[in-house]
């Protein structure tokens, strides 16, 4: 039988839109159904089912569009999605980065029956974990004991008596460390058995995880993935005098072990598949002994005590039982602060030496005396990384694979230092031209309580010098070094279409500037001033871009650092090349973005 002409029609596969799929609907009714479906008008029945079935054809698209998207690192855009991709990759998101910083500790002791100074037996130790915090509302933790009897503290008179004029109390002050922050304490009951037990924590912007143990006392570590059965333990020193080493790392074979992930702000413990009721947890010695009574060969030419506990479970399971977490919350926003913003005392614990032998209202004197305050900004917290930065560097840890080898390599274990230790906000590591050897220049930025560009403090330069140690190639030097910081504004006119406000114009032209190049740049990235033109041209209202010109910004709310416009403008006139050891950024987008509308 002869096919029917009018039905042999092929299908239109492109048109996935609800106009396409409409138009394509409206006109198979029209070819197959002249007779039933006739009036197609927007009040009629017959457009109601196309418009129906074109909503749904379009929604079927978007999200099968979007489902393929997400199932890929290169087009995923989700970004719970980009970081479920870097996991696999290898790639530990950080939690909200912690910032160190330097305080000032005052307590006012009284004097000794002499008047000569400070009565010795109430200068106290101000304990670890004491808490302290800022005008805004922001907590910090003390890292280390302070003792107030340190001869290197300083002392001065407080007060005196009004007839003798003897001093009748005495002001010392001492420095201690601190970390933004505060400790939680959380329970949570395990049941039955659970195959890779995972546990959300209740808190959010969780910073580290200072311990876990369940109710028989038994503790569980961290470890980067299950597969790991040896931590380095830190124990103290007996010989510390005689070596000057306080603490001596040990291996430690572990079956308890589990492992953390973030999700923007929340934390997930996990733990692994091994079932504490069955004995298979710690494998039988006969069968990892190098040699056997009784037998003429060896069945292992090296022996490995790691293998002791190595098998299918990646660690015990926590079960029938309850577990004691205690971790540290950093702030919710951002934790840097200026100078002298930390300034109240929340929490203090302190050690006196002999306590049942001195004075109680003395004591409560001395501890009510405790004042606090920073004379350097504390900084080292950084805004969230946006979902392209995050996979910038999921692509640079995948290829680094915990060694430092290029200078990709070095840029990403700089953002992969956990978050407890502090954050930078730029990194660039170059080559030495003026060194003969294997020298690398490691230019680090952060940012301060306002998310603008700021040096980057002592102590998180320490920290990224301790963290990229274990990773360097053993012939590699490293200087950590902070960048120039070239502050600098954009003067743009342009054309405007006939009957555009042009007010209005002028204020979307300066937000899509500062959207676009209101963050700062990398280090050593050039000004790209074609990408402005472009992205000015694609504003509503315009008609034509005249000009784009960058101009330097100095005074004293900025770098004081400056550059040659003229002198460093490419040949071509689209870029504005920028030293490797320097960072722009466009400090007051409001203020350093100026446009002219013709």
């Amino acid at each position: 039988m002869p096919q029917d002409p009018k039905k042999n029609i092929p299908i239109n596969y492109t048109n996935r839109e609800f106009d396409g799929i409409r138009r394509d609907l409206e006109q198979i009714a029209e070819r197959f159904y002249p007779d039933s479906f006739q009036d197609f008008s927007e009040a009629s029945f017959g457009s109601i089912v196309l418009d129906s079935m074109a909503y749904l054809g379009d929604q079927l698209s978007f999200y099968i569009d979007y489902n393929v998207n997400e199932m890929f690192l290169d087009t995923s855009f989700q970004y719970t999605n980009v970081l479920r991709h870097g996991r696999i990759m290898g790639y530990k998101n950080q939690s909200r980065p912690s910032t160190y910083g330097v305080v000032s500790l005052y307590v006012r002791v009284p004097a000794s029956s002499m008047g000569l100074g400070p009565d010795t037996q109430y200068l106290p130790i101000l304990r670890r974990g004491s808490r302290f915090t800022s005008q805004t509302g922001l907590n910090f933790v003390l890292l280390d004991n302070v003792d107030f009897s340190d001869s290197k503290n300083q002392v001065v008179v407080s007060n005196v008596d009004p007839t003798t004029g003897s001093p009748t109390f005495f002001a010392v002050k001492a420095y201690g460390n601190v970390v933004s922050g505060f400790f939680k304490r959380e329970t949570y009951t395990c049941g039955e058995f659970e195959r890779f037990k995972a546990i959300e924590l209740q808190s959010d912007n969780v910073s580290e995880i200072v311990s876990v143990t369940d109710a028989e006392g038994n503790e569980y570590f961290e470890v980067e993935n299950l597969s790991q059965d040896i931590i380095y333990q830190e124990i103290t020193n007996n010989n510390y005098k005689d070596e000057n080493a306080p603490s001596v790392m040990k291996p430690l074979l572990v079956s308890r072990k589990f492992v953390s992930f973030v999700e923007r702000t929340r934390t997930f413990i996990q733990f692994g598949s091994g079932n504490p009721n069955e004995s298979n947890v710690v494998a039988d010695p006969q069968k990892v002994a190098m040699n056997i009574f009784g037998k003429s060969y060896v069945t292992d030419t090296t022996f490995d005590p790691t293998k002791l506990s190595k098998n299918q479970n990646f660690g015990i399971v926590p079960t029938n039982t309850t577990l004691e977490i205690i971790y540290r919350v950093t702030n919710p926003i951002s934790s840097n602060i200026a100078v002298g913003n930390l300034n109240s005392v929340a929490n203090s614990n302190f050690e006196f030496k002999n306590r049942p032998d001195l004075l109680q209202t003395k004591v409560d004197g001395v501890i009510d005396s405790l004042e606090v305050s920073n004379e350097k900004p504390i900084i080292g917290d950084t805004s969230t990384p946006s979902t392209s930065e995050v996979k910038r560097r999921i692509y640079d840890s995948f290829s680094t694979q915990n060694r430092a080898v290029t200078q990709v390599d070095y840029e990403n274990l700089v953002y992969r230092m956990p978050s407890k230790f502090g954050s930078v906000k730029r990194c660039s590591v170059q080559r030495d031209p003026n060194s003969q050897k294997r020298n690398l220049n490691m230019y680090v930025i952060s940012e301060d309580s306002f998310g603008k560009l700021i040096l980057t403090s002592d102590t998180i330069k320490k920290n990224v010098k301790v963290w990229i140690n274990q990773h360097r190639m053993i012939n590699d030097t490293v200087d950590i070094i902070d960048p120039f910081i070239l502050n600098v504004g954009v003067n743009f006119i342009v054309a405007a279409t006939d009957g555009v406000n042009k007010f209005d114009l002028n204020q979307r032209c300066v937000s899509a500037l500062a959207v676009k190049f209101g963050s700062a740049l990398y280090i050593g990235e050039d000004i790209d001033i074609a990408a402005m033109y472009k992205e000015l041209s694609k504003v509503t209202g315009v008609r034509d871009v005249i000009s784009v010109k960058i101009v330097s910004r100095v005074g004293s709310n900025y770098s004081g650092n400056s550059i040659n416009i003229n002198n460093n403008t490419s040949p071509d006139g689209t870029k504005i090349i920028i030293p490797k050891n320097a960072v722009v950024e466009i400090k007051y987008p409001d203020t350093d973005i100026k446009g002219q509308i013709k």
